[in-house]
């Protein structure tokens, strides 16, 4: 499913970014019935990229309440994802998954066109040139 981020209603002089079709963020739908499971009415799963990890990136992922300016909200079903403005750059275009296994359930971005290679676990990656 693409998802476009919602625009938060600003009361300054400042114009709001001109949103585009290449700010598109999708959720699967476990990643979706994970949030609804986990998430109350006011919690949402923030996304960030930092440096670092073995490939030089890595996501960071968290349950917030607090927006910033630069944050991008991504919705469906009750769900809702958060992305800043930086780290939108970087995963453009990307899945969000919730993944579960025997000894691991976490949240991913998956089939990121942005990145080169990740490293096996999937925590960290490097960006296409």
């Amino acid at each position: 499913m693409i998802l476009m981020p919602s625009q938060q209603m600003k009361f300054s002089s400042q114009v709001p970014e001109k949103q585009t079709s290449t700010d598109v963020l999708h959720l699967s739908k476990n990643c979706i019935k994970r949030l609804q499971e986990i998430s109350s009415g006011s919690k949402f799963l923030r996304v960030q990229v930092e440096g670092g990890g073995c490939s030089g990136f890595q996501y960071k992922f968290d349950l917030d309440d607090q927006l910033n300016d630069d944050d991008r909200i991504f919705e469906e079903d009750g769900a809702k994802v958060v992305v800043d403005v930086e780290s939108l750059e970087y995963i453009k275009g990307s899945t969000i998954d919730f993944h579960q296994e025997l000894i691991r359930s976490a949240f991913q971005v998956v089939s990121n066109p942005k990145a080169e290679q990740g490293c096996s676990c999937g925590a960290s990656f490097s960006v296409k040139l």
